[in-house]
């Protein structure tokens, strides 16, 4: 679904690339966690998978970058968009309606979604978000963390094959943060493919399948989740914090001289620290 080949970008009058060399693939229906220090890349690799790069941020670009066998050099950002759908880190340059029905239905309509499927599209997108409510209220009016959710559900009734977000539970609360994941796990279960940057560790371990770290443009990590998670020293090296729950799999490992689980979530933990004890 996305192949990325020796891909390097500098930004116009950048000193330095934004990214080197990077060589990624996340097949159809993968679900791919980036993570890495500030300024490490992560919103222009972004960017490049969906074709903002080159064809809105222009720069010195080397490589390539395939979306569904289209390279995104040759192909229009529109075509582009109908596959790939963003959900950007600064959701107020995102929003540009002043309603959440207008939003929303801009796209729609942009994209020639037929017209007796515009109400039903709308109302699931809502749902699947938990703001049904919100239909017919301004954006104005509405939280930062509900401007959030609208920004995903303009995205989500589109249907992409591809839905690439970055930092979407930044301003959102741990249970509307959660919420937020198990929408994309369901998403991820229907076969759409999932690419995104977070900064919630924890969260994003337990439902990723694969991890790419990226450090000065570099990708200096990439693999299934558990695997990635036993680099504890090189992550730490690069100012990536593991989750809590595995730095604890890995303290144990290390005292008590036998290999325990890499664990992503409280309930695992929990069997972790119980079998020991027996």
């Amino acid at each position: 679904m996305i192949a990325i080949q020796d891909l390097t970008f500098t930004y116009k009058n950048g000193k330095t690339p934004a990214l080197q060399d990077i060589c990624l693939s996340v097949p159809s229906g993968g679900f791919l966690g980036i993570i890495g220090p500030a300024g490490a890349g992560k919103t222009t690799l972004l960017r490049a998978i969906t074709g903002v790069i080159p064809h809105h941020y222009t720069g010195d670009f080397y490589g390539s970058v395939h979306v569904n066998g289209m390279d995104t050099v040759d192909t229009s950002l529109d075509r582009l968009s109908g596959i790939t759908g963003m959900v950007f880190q600064d959701v107020e340059s995102q929003i540009i309606f002043p309603t959440v029905e207008d939003e929303i239905l801009y796209g729609l309509e942009n994209f020639g979604v037929p017209r007796e499927e515009i109400p039903l599209r709308i109302s699931e997108a809502l749902h699947k978000v938990g703001i049904p409510d919100l239909l017919e209220r301004s954006i104005a009016s509405l939280s930062g963390g509900q401007r959030q959710k609208v920004a995903i559900a303009s995205i989500l009734a589109l249907k992409p094959q591809v839905l690439v977000l970055d930092e979407p539970t930044g301003e959102l609360d741990p249970g509307s943060s959660r919420q937020i994941f198990t929408i994309l796990k369901e998403l991820n279960e229907e076969g759409v493919t999932i690419v995104l940057v977070e900064q919630k560790i924890m969260l994003l371990c337990e439902f990723a399948k694969d991890l790419a770290v990226l450090d000065g443009g570099h990708v200096v990590l990439q693999g299934e989740t558990r695997k990635v998670l036993t680099q504890v020293e090189k992550l730490q090296s690069v100012g990536v914090n593991c989750p809590r729950v595995t730095t604890l799999s890995h303290l144990l490992t290390e005292r008590i001289g036998r290999q325990q689980p890499v664990c992503v979530n409280l309930d695992e933990a929990e069997r972790m620290v119980r079998g020991l004890m027996k």
